[in-house]
């Protein structure tokens, strides 16, 4: 039986010079405690794009704008010793307005790209990095 393919978002966004990250809750099922790009799950007859602008909003109180698709790309979690497949579209944005505030993360803050790779980040999260930092270096 094929596994059901759970499609997400994720943000590289942007704010003067400085890349948005996010931490997952201590309670989170998937990778407590992870540093990731934020973003969630697209909802049916949800764009992508639209996706992104909403879960930002809801969980981190501010407002994005696209610029353009970055990436695509997959990941298998475990969950209870099931595989939990996940592909991610991966956006570059920019915040446009709103005051971040950790409404659905256990933090969040605005880091220097020179500075990711300090981070304890989510599996899926770690080929984003690499493909980001290579197209900016």
């Amino acid at each position: 039986m094929e596994k059901k393919q759970n499609i997400g978002t994720a943000g590289i966004i942007r704010k003067d010079n400085k890349i948005l990250i996010a931490q997952r809750k201590k309670d989170s099922w998937m990778e407590p405690n992870k540093w990731e790009f934020p973003g969630g799950k697209v909802e049916p007859n949800e764009t992508y794009e639209d996706c992104l602008i909403r879960e930002i909003n809801e969980e981190l109180g501010i407002i994005i704008s696209i610029e353009r698709l970055f990436m695509k790309t997959s990941h298998v979690y475990m969950k209870g010793g099931e595989e939990f497949p996940v592909t991610l579209m991966v956006f570059l944005a920019d915040w446009k307005e709103g005051t971040l505030q950790n409404i659905d993360c256990q933090d969040s803050k605005w880091v220097d790209t020179r500075d990711l790779r300090k981070f304890d980040f989510a599996a899926a999260d770690i080929a984003i990095i690499d493909k980001f930092l290579n197209s900016v270096s």
